[in-house]
């Protein structure tokens, strides 16, 4: 029986770079940094107060894949705190907290384009 989602991927194009973003300024926790194909690490990362954790990590072959619109959504208690706080830390939103019926949601950038919404639950 299938328990939950152990990990999403982030594909990206420099994984340093990538680890300083999501680290820095998004708050995430190193659970996994380590050798995983010559030049390639594997980056896994935890998002307090959350068990899914997402992987910097782009297969070969699948680079088409970054700076696109991905298929996963973050959520936030708060999203027009984290909207703020985010912003003062220099993360790029092309979209500030818009409320809907369903809840509120905006859309962010990381620094390899790649798009994601942060929505309430």
């Amino acid at each position: 029986m299938i328990r939950g989602v152990n990990f999403a991927t982030i594909p990206v194009r420099d994984q340093d770079r990538s680890l300083e973003f999501y680290t820095n300024k998004l708050g995430f926790r190193i659970i996994t940094d380590q050798p995983f194909q010559p030049g390639i690490r594997w980056i896994e990362l935890g998002i307090p107060g959350a068990d899914t954790r997402v992987v910097l990590f782009t297969a070969p072959g699948q680079e088409s894949r970054i700076g696109e619109f991905q298929p996963m959504a973050f959520w936030s208690d708060d999203v027009e705190g984290t909207f703020e706080q985010l912003s003062k830390k220099g993360v790029e939103f092309t979209q500030k907290p818009k409320k809907e019926e369903w809840g509120t949601s905006a859309i962010f950038k990381d620094v390899d384009g790649n798009v994601f919404v942060l929505g309430s639950r």
